[in-house]
């Protein structure tokens, strides 16, 4: 059964779900169709997830940024599915799985972010987006455990903070954040956690 979250929900995902260990999360969008006068077309738009692992004074070390130049964690427990550059389509538009047994002692939160690729050339932002969600999937038996649609205002923002998968007290969780930002690159996103 799949639990819908709003902003700023957080739910268990581990405590009643014993032997919970791999899971997926996908992040999906559509971009949406611009009018024209006697014609419309979709805005061609390049969304990348990320997941930054975060120690436990929420700093990112190492390379632990994965992103779609970077598709694997150093130990192998975070990994990218490679990118989707249209949003077209049913379903996900991109993956990250994660080995929630394999991640290091040191990484207490696992940020999940989305940003436009180019937004500034492009002169693009989340508000040609639409249908935007994060979902968590238990990659046991293919099911979804929870949903949260970014249903926000988020025109003049290029980098979506959309949830994180955090530990507490020996279990993971997650939180449902949705929070809007400029940031014109993965890269200067990710300096923000350095």
């Amino acid at each position: 059964m799949t639990i819908s979250l709003v902003k700023g929900q957080k739910i268990d995902l581990t405590k009643g779900n014993a032997g919970l260990s791999k899971i997926t999360v996908g992040l999906g969008w559509d971009p949406v169709t611009k009018r024209g006068f006697f014609s419309s077309k979709k805005v061609d738009i390049d969304c990348d997830a990320s997941a930054l692992l975060l120690d436990e004074n929420g700093k990112l070390t190492g390379k632990n940024l994965v992103c779609f130049h970077n598709l694997k964690s150093p130990d192998g427990s975070v990994i990218h599915s490679g990118d989707n550059r249209t949003g077209e389509g049913e379903g996900d538009d991109e993956k990250i799985h994660i080995d929630l047994d394999r991640v290091p002692a040191n990484i207490h939160r696992i940020l999940v972010v989305v940003n436009i690729y180019d937004c500034v050339n492009r002169k693009q932002d989340f508000g040609m987006i639409s249908s935007a969600y994060i979902r968590v999937v238990n990659r046991s038996n293919n099911q979804e455990m929870v949903r949260f649609s970014l249903t926000d205002n988020y025109a003049g923002k290029t980098a979506l903070i959309v949830g994180e998968i955090y530990r507490y007290n020996g279990e993971w969780k997650f939180n449902a954040i949705g929070e809007g930002t400029f940031s014109p690159h993965i890269d200067l996103l990710a300096r923000q956690y350095v």
